[in-house]
């Protein structure tokens, strides 16, 4: 009733297997193999059937989306449970209130700025310095335009935690200047912003 064992190769690697060629006189399973079409029961597989492709996983999407692979950087959609486990490289976790920001500035236009007090406004919860501990720990940037919020007296404010030219290094306050000039936002010789212009306001653009 049993054959030896044979090997069979799949797209997973060889399968040992045990072929009944007979089965037992009213077998619960004879009209299942008797009627399988071939090669789903009981026969080897073919060269036609290692060719049948694979279902890839899927894409991960560009930075017009939620999700992003801009320099190496993967950002979770959000209300995945990936945001649930997701661990910064440096084994943090993420509160919610730092995801609710990091959503908000993903949504400000190039060439616009918003103040720190403005993103607690919007969201209806924290404080700017709430806003400015999670852009400091902002583990997404530059796909998350931390760069593009200002202190609430429109002073350019911080940047990679530092906070104005005399800071540790002195080279962060120039470099969010330089930054933001490019995208078309000008500030004053002593980083005031120039023109209330450039503040976004997103109920006009809603």
């Amino acid at each position: 009733m049993w054959n030896d064992a044979q090997e069979y190769s799949t797209s997973l690697g060889t399968v040992l297997v045990q072929v009944c060629n007979e089965l037992p006189p009213g077998s619960k399973f004879g009209s299942m193999f008797q009627n399988a079409p071939d090669n789903e029961f009981g026969k080897p597989l073919t060269t036609e059937d290692e060719d049948i492709e694979e279902i890839p996983p899927p894409a991960r999407a560009t930075s017009a989306s939620t999700s992003s692979t801009v320099s190496n950087i993967h950002y979770p959609e959000p209300k995945t449970l990936e945001r649930r486990g997701y661990k910064t490289p440096g084994g943090k976790t993420i509160t919610q209130h730092q995801w609710d920001v990091y959503d908000f500035i993903l949504t400000i236009p190039k060439g616009k700025v918003v103040t720190y007090k403005d993103i607690t406004v919007a969201l209806r919860s924290g404080s700017p310095r709430s806003v400015g501990a999670a852009l400091r720990n902002n583990p997404f940037a530059p796909y998350i335009p931390c760069h593009r919020v200002i202190a609430s007296n429109l002073f350019v404010g911080g940047f990679c935690g530092e906070w104005g030219p005399q800071s540790k290094s002195g080279t962060q306050y120039h470099r969010k200047l330089d930054i933001l000039k490019e995208e078309g936002v000008k500030f004053d010789a002593k980083g005031k912003l120039l023109n209330t212009k450039y503040l976004w306001d997103r109920k006009s653009c809603s």
